[in-house]
């Protein structure tokens, strides 16, 4: 075997690991705007929003 199997083994295995991260980000993000869209659907909401106007001034 010649260092040219190695290094596409490299190359493989960090592609793979590198896949496998994009992946687990992706679904933890949908994951994250999953719940906050529950959490504001019960009326909490995120202090960075603008309050909303419900005419009692």
């Amino acid at each position: 075997m010649g260092h040219d199997f190695y290094i596409a083994v490299s190359y493989g295995v960090s592609g793979l690991i590198i896949a496998v991260m994009l992946g687990w980000i992706w679904l933890d993000g949908r994951a994250r705007q999953r719940e906050l869209a529950e959490l504001e659907a019960s009326g909490i909401r995120r202090r960075s929003s603008a309050p909303v106007k419900d005419g009692a001034a």
